[in-house]
């Protein structure tokens, strides 16, 4: 059996228990379901943010990226996400509180390409002097300075909680580095 037809048997029995439990999404022109979060983590295999944070369908927005870093793209795509949230006529959370969380870990492949700034210097779209900045080598000073960096952004709403989590590898356990509060302060 190859690996897509294993995947493909595997969502059939996915599919058959949303349908037995009535769990199916309603589509988006129906109604978006109360998502309370977006979390931002990286595409390592290992560190599915959904199932690291315990996460059920329609409860969080999970995007990933090489590191869980917050790049350009990345914030192209929230701004994307935003849109379409206007366009549904959806509110983050329904109404009530709404999580920004970063979510780096450790043993990150992004670490092993420190030795090469001109490659990192492009995908955070840098110049290779401010590459430092980015403390690409430390998961805890990287997660710190992207919920910095989420900080700076002038079209985030001010009430969401940000917050900065890494994830150990070794441990399975998520630490808090950012605690959650608001992205601006009230004025």
């Amino acid at each position: 059996m190859s690996e897509l037809q294993s995947l493909l048997e595997r969502n059939s029995a996915f599919a058959a228990r949303q349908v037995a439990a009535d769990t199916l999404m309603p589509s988006l022109s129906a109604q978006l379901p109360h998502v309370k979060a977006i979390v931002v983590g990286c595409a390592d295999m290992r560190v599915d943010p959904a199932l690291v944070l315990g996460l059920v369908p329609g409860e969080a927005v999970v995007m990933r990226n090489i590191g869980g870093r917050i790049t350009p793209g990345l914030l192209e795509q929230l701004g994307l996400l935003g849109r379409i949230g206007e366009v549904a006529e959806a509110a983050p959370g329904g109404g009530g509180e709404f999580h920004l969380v970063v979510l780096h870990h450790s043993d990150c492949g992004i670490t092993r390409l420190a030795g090469d700034p001109a490659l990192l210097a492009g995908y955070f779209q840098v110049a290779e002097d401010r590459l430092a900045e980015k403390r690409v080598g430390d998961p805890r000073a990287a997660v710190a300075a992207d919920v910095a960096a989420l900080r700076a952004v002038p079209g985030l709403p001010p009430a969401w909680l940000l917050s900065g989590l890494v994830y150990d590898v070794a441990t399975a356990r998520v630490e808090v580095v950012v605690q959650p509060a608001p992205i601006a302060s009230p004025a």
